[in-house]
């Protein structure tokens, strides 16, 4: 399939199940990979993503198997990461950020060389910091391309903990990854994070995920203290993805009716939890009902422009995006200038295809601010962005001729996307 076109609907009705969070589920996996005894692990996505993470740990020696569960996807790890084996091994991120990182760290405990390498536009993202970071802590690092990017070949050194500065501004994905093998350093490590963080959140969560695993994280401010231990295996239900839960919601948002997120209410520790609350504040109703998540807008009711500061929820930009080009009134965006290194310029890429669209958009130092404009159809790229395509496709639900290009880039998060969105158009 070349192109997506989207169905122009006067508004819908739907139940939305959107897949497992797929950030928590990798930080699952990366603690389970690591911990003594079995764990199972519910709930999990089955994205690109975290299918290049299951692939690459499998490859590693990692035992993990599917159980079958219907529509659920189960994963049980039997076997941990043998850090004594001595065996060079390479692994595919594929386009998978958080996974590259992960890997990254992850393969530091290795005796033998690990190589990490990915497809040409993850090879383009930064990994530097990251890079620098596991050398100071004594791993050696060798970049067999082009300095601070992959592919790079890693293995342990004398690794040591200590304390480590990193700036804030940095991913919070380099943070995650650091944390979740200080454990496994001589004297555990402590983090200490200079400035303001971005993403805040996804720190906490992967706390959350290393205490459920038994190590307990010491917050103090901006510094992580993490003592040595070990990870106990366990079993983890992951929760729905709120980032994918963006989707359905602003689908409601842009073409009136309902929409019911199922299970998001569990989700209240993912970021992009608070989306739907930012939608209420552009028109649209939000209720929770048990575990699930509402969010309706009557068709009558204009949506409106907010000011918001979304560097802790930035994976639900280009969602919050595309209802602002709709909106009657000027939004702005900010905090969130460090998502022009995430698959896509998120920045740059977005503004100029909703221009495509007919938007009035102006990319600032750290976000965009978008005007109230007439929005017409258009054929639009996605930039190898999977929430490009998902967030610029809703435009097609209320302006005709939307079609968006290589609309299986999806597959990174949710697979089912285009399949979902038909039926919710039904």
């Amino acid at each position: 399939m070349e192109t997506f076109t989207v169905p122009v609907v006067r508004g819908i009705d739907a139940t939305a199940r959107v897949p497992g969070s797929k950030s928590l589920a990798n930080r699952a996996l990366l603690c389970a990979a690591l911990a003594t005894g079995p764990s199972r692990l519910s709930g999990m996505p089955d994205g690109d993503d975290t299918s290049a993470l299951i692939e690459a740990l499998t490859h590693l020696g990692v035992g993990i198997e599917r159980v079958e569960t219907g529509d659920d996807m189960t994963l049980s790890v039997t076997r941990p990461l043998d850090c004594h084996a001595t065996a060079e091994v390479r692994v595919n991120a594929r386009l998978a950020g958080t996974t590259s990182r992960f890997l990254a760290a992850l393969v530091a405990l290795r005796a033998g060389p690990t190589i990490v390498d990915g497809e040409e536009p993850l090879r383009r993202r930064p990994i530097g910091d990251l890079l620098d970071a596991l050398v100071s802590l004594g791993a050696v690092v060798e970049c067999l391309d082009e300095p601070r990017s992959l592919p790079v070949r890693i293995q342990r050194g004398v690794m040591s903990g200590g304390v480590i500065a990193l700036p804030g501004s940095v991913s919070s994905q380099f943070i995650s990854a650091l944390a979740m093998i200080a454990p496994y350093l001589d004297g555990g490590l402590t983090i200490t994070i200079e400035g303001e963080p971005v993403s805040e959140s996804y720190v906490s969560m992967t706390i959350d995920t290393m205490t459920h695993f038994g190590v307990l994280v010491s917050r103090e401010a901006n510094r992580l203290v993490i003592p040595p231990g070990r990870y106990t295996g366990c079993a983890m239900a992951i929760d729905p993805d709120a980032s994918s839960a963006t989707y359905p919601a602003a689908a409601a948002a842009l073409a009136g009716g309902t929409v019911r997120l199922v299970g998001l209410a569990r989700s209240t520790k993912q970021p992009d939890s608070a989306f739907p609350g930012l939608l209420a504040r552009m028109g649209c109703r939000v209720d929770t009902d048990g575990d699930d998540v509402l969010v309706a807008r009557d068709r009558e009711t204009p949506l409106t422009g907010i000011s918001v500061d979304m560097r802790d929820m930035s994976d639900a930009v280009p969602a919050l995006a595309v209802v602002a080009a709709c909106a009657s009134t000027k939004t702005v965006i900010s905090g969130v200038g460090f998502i022009r290194g995430k698959e896509s310029d998120r920045l740059g890429d977005l503004a100029h295809e909703l221009r495509v669209l007919g938007a009035t958009v102006e990319v600032l130092e750290d976000g965009l601010s978008i005007e109230p404009s007439i929005l017409h159809g258009g054929r639009v790229g996605t930039h190898h962005d999977h929430r490009l395509a998902m967030s610029l496709a809703l435009i097609g639900l209320r302006v005709e001729g939307v079609s968006i290009e290589n609309p299986a880039v999806v597959t990174k998060s949710w697979p089912g996307f285009w399949t979902s969105l038909e039926r919710w158009t039904r």
